[in-house]
């Protein structure tokens, strides 16, 4: 009875141990679980708002000071101030407190002199007229305290100071200017003629003057060194010399003609409510533009101003009917369009926040979802940027200055992808099946217990170390070696099935004592001695049939010889994913039953016929999903591509030509992504490419080696 209960005890306390085992490793194995779902809804979340359109919300309506109107309104959430024409002859500066317009300094000007404002870059500038025709430029400060920004009546220091003819000045009806990084162009109209005037802002002594007809509106491009003038159907291009560099033929009228900082864009609108755009580009030494795109507005619809984001492809324009239209800049899309409740005369664009103001109203608005600004022809389809001549596909996302349009196309990050990892199969494919067929069908089996494990132990090397010694030791030696090693990898399968062929020849007539070491022994030396002639020989093979010295011929797609290029980045992916699609492979081999292979031999089939024909076939299946695999791993290989190649981001399939990996972009770029921003969306979306491509590579994989296992139980 006691032994009984002792027994029922000890039972009750297994079943106890079992139970909480079982319960704690599920537990973990459900946290595991939890976890890598989080991960990938944050990963697919991150990316998602690059699918949602921008949304402008109006947040509060803040009217103009007493008898003044809005000129300018720079970021008022961020402390900068709106410069206010009025009350009276001068310009007033005043700050966003509490949603309520505080005058925190004014610019006092005699009545008879003219006075107004623009922006260079950003920074908006005063301009100061007299009444003899002498113009000051005035930077305004908008930012800052009561202190730093002054007192009522602090006068401004003068950046710039230039006089027009008196004469001129004095019969003017009206004048344009504009202000670039090294030049300040003023035109004065009057009833007979226009002055151009040009004035050097490093030296304003420098000072040229060019008189055009009266009858045709003049467009000023400082940052250019242009004027444009409008004709009818043309578009008349002048150097600061008054030298006419281009002309453009238009099939519709012209209205007006926007630009923005730098001059890099136009933007032509015609009165059948359509905005062309021309871009700027390089012609043998001129500044040429040329037509990228036509966007289509509503019907009786205008700009009224327009408006870049400083560090996304974004463009605020305001129109004649209300509207506020958020614009792809690269690619001409209206990804947003919201009804005002004024009419207003200008907008600015700070990150998030956008201002619209009438003469007497400003209107604060909150964008959210900035990354969907990217669309599907920006981020997959050619486009021509700024400063570029014809359509290209890049990917350039950091640049020196603001309002620099960045490229976030996709597709050399994908070529560079398939290149990579494509190129490594290529090189990996015939040194593991090789091995695997030689270890799996060939060997003896002493011999394969001994090459299996050491195979696959080359797996465990980190990739890290791969590319170290590719960058330091193989990179160097590519002009040289280049060659050599091609030679040599694509020449190992046929000898190892050469040597497969002979060494049983030559293990026969050995010693028993040795026979069995011979097997190994052999193809090692047949590989050492391939070695040797591709380097030694095959260059000077290679060398004699081109009558060339050396390999300075091997250039890349610039004409640079050969450093860091696909054909590097490939030999060492080949490497580091060869011993995963071999352990694969010679398993599938290698479990392809013996009676199948008995059965061929019974019907008078030659061993080499049984691997062609029953073998491989049979195991076709797992070989397949050993090589999905090895793509997988070389897709998502980060270290080795990223420390081989030269990481520049070619939408080039040339196998000398560098290359930029999706991963390895992830690894340079997402640490200095700005949180949220639309660069940072972009690069979750390329995660979530990676994670798809490769999910759906090793899904199919497993299930073809499921299908193996399957095949094989039934044999």
């Amino acid at each position: 009875m006691n032994v009984a209960a002792e027994q029922g005890s000890v039972l009750k306390k297994r079943r106890r141990r079992d139970t909480a085992a079982r319960v704690i490793i599920s537990g973990f194995g459900g946290i595991v679980l939890l976890t890598m779902v989080i991960l990938i809804w944050h990963l697919f979340s991150q990316a998602a708002s690059i699918a949602m359109s921008p949304d402008a919300d109006i947040q509060t309506e803040i009217p103009v000071l007493p008898s003044g109107r809005y000129l300018y309104v720079g970021d008022m959430d961020s402390g900068q101030a709106a410069i206010i024409d009025g009350p009276g002859c001068r310009l007033t500066l005043a700050r966003l407190e509490a949603d309520t317009l505080t005058a925190r300094q004014s610019i006092r000007r005699p009545c008879s002199h003219t006075l107004t404002t623009l922006q260079v870059q950003g920074q908006p500038y005063a301009v100061d007229i007299s009444t003899s025709g002498q113009v000051r430029l005035l930077p305004v400060p908008t930012v800052g305290t009561a202190q730093t920004l002054g007192s009522f009546g602090t006068p401004l220091a003068s950046e710039l100071s230039f006089a027009i003819p008196e004469a001129v000045w004095a019969e003017h009806t009206d004048w344009t200017l504009g202000v670039g990084e090294q030049w300040l162009i003023m035109v004065v109209n009057t009833a007979q003629s226009q002055l151009i005037q040009w004035v050097n802002r490093q030296d304003p002594a420098n000072i040229m003057r060019h008189t055009l007809p009266s009858s045709h509106p003049v467009v000023l491009l400082p940052d250019s060194k242009q004027v444009v003038q409008i004709r009818d159907r043309e578009l008349r291009f002048y150097n600061e010399k008054h030298q006419q560099i281009n002309q453009i033929s238009l099939t519709k009228a012209v209205d007006k003609v926007f630009t923005f900082v730098k001059n890099r864009s136009l933007f032509v609108t015609h009165p059948d409510s359509t905005v062309s755009r021309y871009t700027v580009f390089n012609d043998k030494g001129t500044l040429r533009y040329q037509r990228t795109y036509v966007l289509a507005l509503r019907k009786q619809e205008q700009p009224v101003a327009i408006y870049p984001h400083a560090s996304v492809n974004g463009l605020a324009m305001v129109t004649n009917q209300q509207q506020l239209l958020l614009i792809n800049r690269v690619t001409g899309e209206i990804v947003e369009r919201r009804g005002l409740p004024i009419q207003p005369t200008g907008v600015s664009w700070f990150d998030n926040r956008a201002y619209v103001f009438s003469d007497a109203v400003m209107i604060k608005l909150r964008i959210q979802h900035l990354a969907g600004l990217s669309t599907a022809d920006s981020l997959l389809t050619p486009q021509i940027y700024e400063g570029y001549k014809e359509a290209d596909q890049l990917w350039q996302t950091t640049s020196a200055t603001d309002y620099q349009e960045t490229k976030m196309n996709l597709v050399p990050l994908l070529i560079g992808s398939f290149k990579a990892s494509g190129l490594a199969l290529l090189i990996a494919i015939p040194l593991a099946l090789g091995a695997a067929v030689y270890t799996a069908y060939f060997a003896r089996p002493k011999v394969r217990d001994n090459m299996k494990p050491a195979i696959e132990m080359l797996e465990a090397i980190p990739s890290v170390l791969i590319g170290f010694i590719a960058a330091i030791w193989l990179a160097p030696l590519a002009e040289r070696f280049l060659f050599s090693f091609a030679v040599f990898l694509f020449t190992v399968p046929f000898s190892l099935l050469l040597i497969a062929f002979v060494q049983h020849k030559v293990a026969r007539n050995l010693p028993s004592e040795v026979r069995n070491v011979a097997e190994l022994i052999l193809p090692v030396l047949g590989i050492v001695g391939l070695g040797y002639i591709s380097i030694e020989w095959a260059p000077q093979l290679l060398f004699y049939l081109l009558e060339v010295n050396d390999f300075d011929f091997i250039t890349d797609a610039t004409g640079v010889p050969v450093g860091k290029t696909t054909i590097l980045v490939a030999i060492a992916l080949g490497f580091a994913i060869s011993p995963s699609i071999y352990s694969l492979a010679e398993d599938a081999i290698s479990g392809v039953p013996a009676s199948l292979r008995q059965a061929s031999y019974a019907l008078g089939a030659t061993r080499l016929q049984t691997l062609r024909r029953v073998v491989l076939r049979v195991a076709f299946p797992g070989i397949m999903a050993a090589i999905m695999l090895g793509f997988g791993r070389a897709f998502g290989e980060t270290m080795i591509v990223l420390m081989v190649t030269g990481n520049t981001p070619i939408a080039d399939w040339d196998l000398f030509a560098g290359l930029r990996a999706l991963t390895a972009n992830l690894a340079i770029e997402l640490p200095e992504a700005e949180l949220d921003s639309m660069h940072y969306k972009v690069l979750f979306l390329t995660a979530c490419v990676l994670f798809t491509f490769t999910f759906v590579v090793n899904t199919l994989a497993e299930l073809l080696r499921q299908r193996l296992r399957r095949n094989a139980s039934y044999g």
